[in-house]
């Protein structure tokens, strides 16, 4: 069967689904959508808009409708929200024709009427992102960045900001001053600009006469020049009446910080911290329709012995009356939101291998699983008037595609301008018990076929994260198409299973999450369909440290790729963008125990190591010094090996443009071709 997956051209020429937004109504869902550009070398994202349909379809038909194109430019769009009125809100980089010199992303919105979209903002910074509407008002909250020396007077803050832009530009200098830590995060480093709250008053910005005054936006923090890394990773949500800001915001560390709850006035500016407690983090807050009622989740810090439960609580919109729900659910929540009505939460979080919608009620009762199918859900989304419910879904069989969720838990997929592609290979679950008796499961993609078919062990990035949805980046069909039996295993750590499966492997990585990787493969290797001479391993991230740890430990594979991978523990602790969870979640002991580094000279499983430059999460430093190790104790006098070294400049943990990814395939796929299929070692063409 020719499939997509059989052509890298074509497999990267499909559109993909990545963003869900639905009309206060509840009749018009908003997706953002990704498509290859012209060029054929970057992805473009444009806005698509579906009827939302109705709970009267009939569960896992279509609802009726088509997809309708609304937005079309050279930059792309991004970050949508709706307004109270129904107006579609966007960001994006599109030309302003009145400010041709602007070149970043602004705040566009594109009328609920008809009519063509006009920019809300003109900021030299740009604009981040959109943060929160108000449910009965017209103001609308979004983060923007400022530079510090642009001061903190609200008349001139954004035209200075604009001034010392220029400045830094005309004299080319990128040079940061940094005062506290981090200073980097995943891609991209932090400053010299910081996050700010910005609000705006969406029916003073839809009016023309106010179209120059488009930049001159309030500043909503606490009114101070710096506020520092606080509000890096600020989210929230607007009272109805767009009043306060309930937000999630950062208390600085000596190594970082720790995230808290508080309520910003919108109009003063002050902040009113509602919790905050060292060695707790307070996350993902929500609000109800009404305004009254705050939940979110509360984790206290893990430490080397060991993670902690995921919280989920609630309190006034003042902080009364706090108190934890939930508590007999082991699992922890991705997203929440409350229902219409606001009696209960919808939640989303890891289980089995999936990822279904839960009802949390609010009263203490019996969390209730909404969703009962292989699929993962993400995104919820709530209609303000009606309570329709929305969301996107995905699984290792299918990408992201937009549905609609009836309060009975029926599921009605929704139009979508981006057609599921046909795979060539279905899933099936397999499953072991581990000496401790922990139960370990997976996903095995199994190919068209009698077989024997070759076998990939893949393992999953996180550490906490599961094999539960589809990722265009890592997708183990492209693996299908070319024969291959790809086993997609939950070992310890492993999130949906409980916080003692996650604690099985905690400061021990290379102990129970080992033992349960081979354990499964050896399940798997038992099947009359599987050939189990023509073995491979490979993971990215987690799942390269797990793949540099088993080169270590065994010969059983032909050969092992690892990416982005943690090789020297020590190195890595200080040297990732986020060092203070990483020394929280190791001791001396267990980084020295699990260090696969020491066990360089042991490794005979040819392997390939792919590493980027711009990966701050898992430095190019990992990548260099196993590069070097490898040599060190297995290069020949001429310097030749069995290993190769796939190595991007410009590319961050994830290898994200369209080319690279081709040829990142490639290589693995000439690599694996060589070491398990028994082919003649092709390099790839554009590799020179």
């Amino acid at each position: 069967m020719t499939t997509p997956f059989s052509d890298l051209d074509q497999y990267i020429a499909l559109p993909r689904v990545d963003g869900i937004a639905i009309s206060p109504d509840g009749t018009r869902v908003a997706l953002t959508v990704s498509a290859l550009d012209p060029d054929r070398t970057g992805y473009r994202r444009s806005i698509w808009q579906v009827p939302a349909g109705d709970d009267t379809d009939a569960a896992g038909s279509d609802a009726a409708g088509t997809a309708v194109r609304l937005t079309r430019s050279a930059k792309g769009e991004s970050g949508i929200a709706f307004s109270r009125t129904g107006d579609l809100l966007f960001v994006s980089a599109r030309p302003d024709a009145d400010a041709a010199d602007l070149e970043t992303a602004q705040l566009w919105v594109l009328p609920a009427t008809g009519g063509e979209a006009r920019p809300l903002t003109r900021l030299a910074g740009g604009v981040g992102g959109v943060l929160a509407t108000a449910a009965s008002s017209d103001v609308v909250a979004l983060t923007a960045d400022l530079l510090p020396s642009a001061g903190s007077d609200l008349a001139t803050v954004l035209e200075a900001d604009a001034v010392l832009r220029k400045a830094r530009k005309d004299k080319k200098v990128r040079a940061i001053l940094h005062e506290t830590y981090p200073v980097r995060y995943w891609d991209h480093d932090l400053g010299p600009a910081q996050t700010h709250v910005l609000t705006l008053d969406l029916a003073e910005g839809l009016t023309e006469d106010h179209a120059e005054d488009a930049a001159a936006l309030p500043r909503l923090t606490d009114r101070t020049p710096a506020p520092g890394r606080s509000l890096d990773h600020v989210a929230g949500a607007l009272t109805p009446d767009g009043s306060v800001l309930l937000a999630a915001v950062g208390v600085r560390e000596a190594r970082g910080h720790r995230s808290t709850i508080v309520t910003i006035d919108c109009t003063t500016g002050h902040r009113t911290v509602l919790f905050s407690d060292v060695d707790v983090d307070h996350e993902m807050p929500a609000l109800s329709h009404d305004g009254r009622t705050i939940a979110w989740v509360r984790t206290v810090r893990s430490t080397p012995a060991g993670a902690n439960q995921q919280e989920v609580w609630t309190a006034g919109i003042n902080g009364s009356d706090p108190h934890r729900i939930a508590t007999d659910w082991d699992h922890w929540p991705s997203e929440l939101v409350f229902e219409h009505g606001d009696h209960a939460l919808l939640a989303v979080a890891d289980q089995d291998g999936r990822a279904p919608v839960f009802r949390i009620p609010l009263d203490g009762a019996a969390v209730e699983q909404l969703t009962h199918d292989d699929w993962a859900y993400s995104s919820l989304r709530v209609a303000e008037a009606t309570g329709a419910v929305v969301a996107l879904r995905a699984s290792w069989a299918a990408p992201l595609h937009p549905v609609r969720i009836a309060t009975d838990g029926a599921v009605t997929p929704l139009a979508t301008p981006a057609p599921l592609p046909e795979a060539p290979a279905h899933l099936e679950e397999v499953e072991t018990t581990a000496a401790d008796g922990a139960r370990v499961r997976g996903w095995l993609v199994v190919p068209e076929g009698d077989g024997p078919h070759p076998l990939l062990l893949w393992i999953h990035g996180g550490p906490l994260n599961s094999w539960n949805q589809w990722s265009w980046r890592w997708n183990p069909m492209l693996m299908a198409a070319r024969g291959y039996a790809v086993l997609l295993p939950d070992p310890a750590l492993s999130t949906g299973y409980g916080l003692d499966f996650v604690n099985r492997g905690w400061n021990a990585w290379g102990q129970a999450p080992y033992t349960d990787l081979m354990a499964i493969t050896d399940v798997v290797e038992a099947r009359a369909d599987v050939d189990e001479t023509r073995t491979a391993a490979m993971g990215g991230s987690f799942g390269g440290y797990m793949a540099n740890w088993i080169a270590g430990h065994t010969d059983r594979f032909r050969a092992i790729v690892t990416h982005a991978s943690l090789w020297a523990l020590d190195q890595f602790n200080g040297t990732t963008d986020s060092s203070q969870y990483w020394s929280s979640i190791f001791d001396a002991t267990g980084i020295e125990a699990n260090d696969p580094r020491r066990f360089a000279a042991e490794i005979a499983s040819p392997m390939l190591v792919i590493h980027g430059d711009k990966d701050y999460r898992v430095p190019i430093g990992e990548g260099l010094r196993l590069w070097s190790e490898l040599a060190e104790h297995h290069a020949a006098d001429d310097g030749t090996m069995p290993h190769r070294f796939l190595y991007f400049p410009d590319e961050n943990h994830w290898v994200l443009s369209p080319q690279h990814a081709v040829v990142w395939y490639e290589t693995v796929f000439a690599f694996l071709g060589q070491h398990v299929l028994g082919d003649k070692w092709e390099r790839p063409e554009l590799l020179g």
